[in-house]
């Protein structure tokens, strides 16, 4: 155990002796950026998980975990010669301090929404200064393509609008739903292949992305709370149920259907 726990430096010396071939841990050292990749966009869920629970206790536990998940990354890419993790630090401290020039710099006080528009504005700067790689390069060339769907298309979406391509308003992207969802009907009545039923699932997918969008809201946050309103209301049936002696594996979909709509009637 470190003499100092909370120290910065005393995690940095803890992930190099895991890292160490010499009496380091066999399974961290055979790790590389993409094997530990996914263990860190799960411990960022689970950061975000602890915030929706408002479970403090958890969200210090997953924050650290997560940290360790960056100290990771940057010490894989110290023993590569790319960076470290002061160079990670120093990056960050660095384009912080850009994007906020109304705290660190000599811009004018701004509001919270000013500032939405102008940290994009400055984002944008930033892609532009950036080397041109070869090729065609596109607006839509950095966003990750390892976000999940509904984010990567808000993001898509977002970017396009900021050079006009974008509907007036919300009524035409309700239009272009029915449109999608005529179509997805079309395929499924033609008994059309899969991949073409599964293209217009998409489509429709994307426009309610961009939906929620028009009208304000983030379709990922959404959905998730849709999600946690399924786990009240299939939990309060399995309570209904139990109290009968019953599950739901021993009752009718009319059954389940009925103590659902007292479920929602109770307001879970």
């Amino acid at each position: 155990m470190p003499e100092n726990p909370g120290r910065i430096a005393d995690l940095l010396a803890l992930m190099a002796k895991l890292r160490n071939p010499d009496g380091g841990c066999p399974w961290d050292q055979e790790q590389t950026f993409a094997t530990v990749a996914p263990y860190t966009v799960e411990e960022a869920y689970e950061v975000a998980d602890a915030i929706e629970k408002n479970d403090m206790a958890a969200l210090k536990d997953e924050l650290g975990d997560l940290l360790f998940q960056v100290v990771f990354h940057a010490r894989m890419a110290e023993e590569a010669g790319h960076f470290a993790f002061a160079d990670v630090v120093e990056a960050i401290q660095t384009k912080m301090v850009r994007r906020h020039p109304h705290v660190f710099g000599e811009a004018a006080p701004r509001t919270s929404a000013e500032q939405t528009v102008d940290w994009e504005t400055i984002k944008a700067a930033e892609r532009a200064a950036k080397p041109v790689p070869s090729g065609p390069v596109s607006l839509l060339d950095d966003i990750p393509r390892t976000l999940p769907a509904l984010p990567r298309a808000l993001k898509l979406t977002k970017r396009a609008a900021r050079v006009g391509f974008d509907w007036p308003d919300a009524t035409h992207v309700f239009d272009k739903l029915d449109e999608e969802v005529g179509e997805l009907k079309q395929a499924l009545a033609e008994a059309a292949p899969q991949d073409e039923v599964e293209a217009e699932l998409g489509d429709i997918l994307f426009v309610v992305a961009n939906l929620a969008r028009k009208l304000g809201h983030d379709p990922e946050t959404a959905l998730n709370a849709t999600n946690l309103k399924f786990i009240r209301r299939f939990k309060k049936v399995e309570e209904l149920l139990s109290l009968k002696g019953k599950n739901p594996e021993s009752s009718t979909l009319e059954e389940m259907d009925s103590l659902w709509t007292e479920a929602k009637a109770a307001g879970l």
